[in-house]
């Protein structure tokens, strides 16, 4: 059996463990002490392993998987940190330590890439939405809590770290070695395209990076632009915050957002008539990497019929994560708090689905003799007349209807 098999072995038996554990703890039973009987189950479960497997099973590492398939099964950006793991990431988390760029959730008890920084060297390796981590410095990632990984990727500015990439466009896993750097966020890009469809790019919604939009819509306004082209592709850094006000620029009233949990009150996050610039006819372009911000963002805008969305489902992220500590030392680093759409969708859980579905191509990335991507050949720009999404985001704007919609 291949490495591939395996990890697809792997992949299967780990989604019928996490259903099991989702029914178990979370099911509601019949009975009127609800989960507790299931938790009886589990503990027996437990002994059985302990007493009828064909060795002695490391009951340590068999608990810690249990909580982190526990954990996945109802959020793929949990973590569960141990005492020693915990105290390392408060030491860290603050730090402005080198990175890769690799923004992470969990997947299938392994590591899923939600996307990549920009201009990071995971970037200009090539990784991107779907590509899967197997290890990290020689370390499996199965049941590696999230918080931790991104602690293993950080580093001093030239030094390396070795990871081992399954890739949706290759059969076999790859070890690729990055070089942590100082992450930079590229500007805004944006320009009058033909029929004056103003097109604007954010790469992310980093800080400061709203103001670049909003700059770049005036300035093409008054050049003459009478139809704005937002593309969210791949835009996955920048919180719900950030995404809530580039939402704001196109809408001067409504419901954006609004976030709650169990024990977070509901709060909403409402249009500013007076950060709006412009009322122009709009569609949006998203893909599976668009996360976070930039799906608050489109979900604000299709939900208040502000604008077509065009493109693939988004990722599904966007929530207010805390570390909710543990007897033990460790913590749980957990989403108490979800970001909704205006219709009351949890994003973290549906993503956005746009109203005009079209697939994204896959990216065709440049190798060498080696089968190595060469640098900066991840992300060719392709014409209009290429661009499958971008085709179809200009028909929508040309739309009678939707060249009528703010008048």
């Amino acid at each position: 059996m291949n490495s591939r098999t395996k990890f697809l072995v792997v992949m299967g038996s780990t989604c019928m463990v996490l259903l099991l554990l989702l029914g178990t703890v979370l099911g509601k039973s019949s009975t009127p002490n609800g989960a507790y009987p299931h938790l009886g189950v589990y503990t027996e479960v437990l002994s059985r392993i302990k007493s009828e497997y064909v060795e002695e099973p490391d009951m340590k590492s068999v608990t810690l998987g249990a909580l982190n398939g526990l954990l996945e099964s109802v959020d793929p950006f949990a973590s569960y940190l141990n005492a020693d793991q915990y105290k390392d990431y408060l030491k860290n988390k603050d730090s402005d330590k080198a990175s890769v760029g690799l923004i992470l959730s969990k997947k299938f008890g392994y590591l899923g890439v939600v996307g990549v920084v920009p201009g990071s060297p995971a970037a200009k390796a090539g990784l991107g939405t779907q590509d899967m981590v197997e290890t990290i410095k020689g370390i499996a990632t199965r049941d590696m809590p999230l918080a931790y990984a991104n602690l293993l990727l950080e580093g001093e500015p030239g030094s390396t770290v070795e990871l081992t990439m399954v890739r949706m466009r290759r059969p076999d896993p790859q070890k690729i070695k990055l070089v942590r750097a100082p992450l930079s966020y590229p500007a805004v890009t944006a320009r009058m395209m033909p029929d004056q469809i103003a097109y604007i790019r954010p790469e992310t919604l980093a800080p400061g990076k709203v103001k670049e939009v909003a700059a770049a819509v005036e300035r093409l306004q008054r050049e003459g632009a009478k139809k704005v082209l937002l593309d969210l592709r791949n835009c996955a850094v920048g919180g719900p915050e950030e995404g809530a006000a580039l939402a704001n620029l196109f809408l001067n009233k409504g419901l954006i957002t609004y976030l709650q949990g169990q024990r977070v009150p509901r709060k909403n996050f409402e249009a500013d008539t007076a950060k709006a610039v412009s009322n122009l006819p709009l569609a949006v372009i998203t893909n599976r990497g668009t996360a976070d911000g930039a799906e608050v963002a489109a979900a604000a805008l299709a939900d208040n019929k502000r604008g077509q969305v065009v493109g693939e489902r988004t990722y599904g992220d966007a929530a207010l994560r805390r570390a909710v500590n543990m007897d033990d030392g460790g913590a749980i680093i957990l989403s108490v708090a979800k970001y909704y759409s205006p219709t009351g969708k949890a994003i973290q859980d549906n993503g956005v689905t746009p109203g005009v579905l079209v697939n994204e191509p896959e990216a065709q990335v440049e190798v060498d003799e080696n089968g190595e991507p060469l640098p900066e050949s991840t992300e060719p720009q392709r014409k209009p007349e290429d661009d499958p999404l971008l085709k179809k985001a200009v028909e929508v704007l040309a739309a009678p209807q939707v060249a009528q919609a703010t008048k």
